[in-house]
């Protein structure tokens, strides 16, 4: 057998149908796909290659899978995050006023860098922030963010979607550092929703997908919008939701708690290609629907709505649903290392129930490889180490003091690892970190137009401010405790 690259010598853990874990193994690639998985010592004598990868002391895994963040947010870590509401209207206004193309190629290029180091070879990210505000009036925004990503060689499933009725709403855009104001309807976003989908959609040997997106409903906007608003935004998730179907793409929602599920059953939203993130506080009725409807869940146990409510992830697993790890992007305080949030999830849970065997450690793995993959959609062509599949693999450097003794690898690996950890990443076949050094693209440069784009958004908004530390950042004043 001819192979174009062979990855031996390593603790081989593929994610397949049976959590096969192979000794000493070894993984064939050739074309973008997997083409042989046994030990070490037999694939030396069945594969003739072009290039051979040591991978002793090494985890040799899949790809990993964040199923739910936030394009944008990348520039905005921390900023405002002490001043109750302000890094939720610095989203609102960057997002919508302060940001050109070249802000949204910036962020990608970052954020799609930050996930190759850390092993995570595709990622969600919602063209926008907070739970309504998308950047879809204009298709250049999402083509921005679509070329950062591909130059740096991850996957990104893009979701871009209106914002929430009423509308018209006001955006803005950038030219000769001048600010144009100008409103945008629903049929307008739609419209480009629809010129993104046309032209991303699978493309790029499947690094680029695209999701749907529609706001939330919940009680308070029952309650606070005029009747007729609340009415519309009924008949626009229904509008989305059908588009999605039309088109075959995943439909998803950010936010969801306390009985909006409800309200989305209600509407017709749920079904096995809707992606529902954070559901905090659900009532038993709205896990039985999520499992009786096959609707995937995204958990973020990182993410402020994980502080503000529970999301019953052990109970909707236990009721026979999907669901998958997200980490809900960035910003303000947290990271996209899928390792970290593999780690919280089970502290979450465990902390909840008093109880140290809830959320196994293979179940906690499977929430970011092949149970992220079945809830995008993608399982036929990632999330395992599966013969015929594209061919995104991880390695992770197990001879590290953190990560000894050289026993109990896949244990190592979810409790202790780290996403710095990451030796060499394959994306479809193609080499995109190779020994935790070379990468396909100039970091520097990355690193100093993030730092350039950010400048220029905070002269945009006059957010100098945001950057000092709070009073209280070091606790109660003139404590020494």
């Amino acid at each position: 057998m001819n192979a174009d690259t062979l990855i031996l010598g390593g603790t081989v853990v593929t994610m397949d149908a049976t959590r096969r874990v192979i000794e000493n193994g070894a993984v064939a690639v050739k074309d973008g796909r997997i083409v042989a998985i046994d030990t070490t010592d037999r694939l030396r004598e069945q594969v003739q290659t072009k290039q051979t990868i040591d991978c002793t002391d090494h985890v040799i895994l899949p790809g990993l899978i964040d199923v739910h963040a936030h394009a944008g947010h990348a520039l905005i870590k921390s900023m405002g995050m002490h001043a109750g509401d302000r890094w939720e209207d610095i989203c609102g206004e960057v997002y919508t006023q302060a940001s050109p193309p070249d802000f949204w190629y910036a962020e990608a290029r970052l954020a799609a860098l930050e996930r190759l180091r850390f092993g995570v070879t595709t990622g969600v990210s919602l063209l926008g922030g907070g739970d309504t505000i998308m950047r879809t009036d204009h298709p250049d925004y999402a083509a921005a963010h679509c070329q950062g990503v591909v130059e740096v060689g991850t996957r990104s499933v893009v979701a871009v979607g209106p914002t929430r009725a009423p509308h018209p709403r006001t955006y803005a855009e950038w030219r000769n550092h001048q600010r144009h104001v100008y409103p945008v309807t629903f049929e307008q976003q739609m419209d480009v929703c629809t010129q993104i989908a046309d032209t991303w959609h699978d493309t790029h040997g499947g690094r680029i997908n695209i999701a749907m997106l529609y706001p939330v409903l919940r009680d308070e906007h029952e309650r606070d919008m005029a009747p007729g608003d609340y009415a519309t935004a009924c008949t626009q998730a229904q509008i989305v939701r059908q588009h999605a179907r039309e088109m075959g793409l995943i439909f998803t929602q950010d936010g969801h708690w306390r009985g909006s599920i409800r309200r989305a059953d209600k509407l017709g939203l749920l079904g096995p290609d809707t992606l529902l993130s954070h559901c905090i506080d659900l009532h038993e009725d709205e896990i039985t629907r999520v499992a009786e409807t096959d609707t995937k869940i995204a958990h973020n146990p990182s993410a402020n709505a994980s502080i503000m409510g529970r999301c019953p992830a052990t109970e909707m697993i236990a009721a026979g649903a999907t669901v998958a790890l997200g980490s809900d992007a960035t910003a303000p305080d947290r990271s996209a290392d899928m390792f970290r949030h593999m780690q919280q999830v089970m502290h979450y849970h465990r902390t909840h129930h008093r109880d140290a065997r809830v959320v196994p450690i293979g179940k906690v793995l499977e929430m970011c490889t092949i149970g992220a993959a079945h809830a995008l959609g993608l399982a036929q062509e990632i999330g395992s180490l599966d013969i015929g599949k594209r061919a995104d693999i991880v390695t992770m450097n197990l001879r590290r003091p953190h990560l000894y003794p050289p026993n109990m690898a896949l244990h190592r690996l979810v409790c202790f690892a780290n996403g710095n950890d990451v030796t060499n990443v394959m994306v479809g076949g193609e080499m995109v970190l190779e020994q935790s050094s070379a990468t396909r693209v100039d970091e520097a440069e990355i690193l100093g137009d993030a730092a350039e784009q950010t400048a220029l958004m905070l002269d945009r908004i006059g957010g100098a401010d945001d950057l000092a530390l709070p009073a209280d950042f070091w606790g109660t004043k003139g404590s020494d405790t």
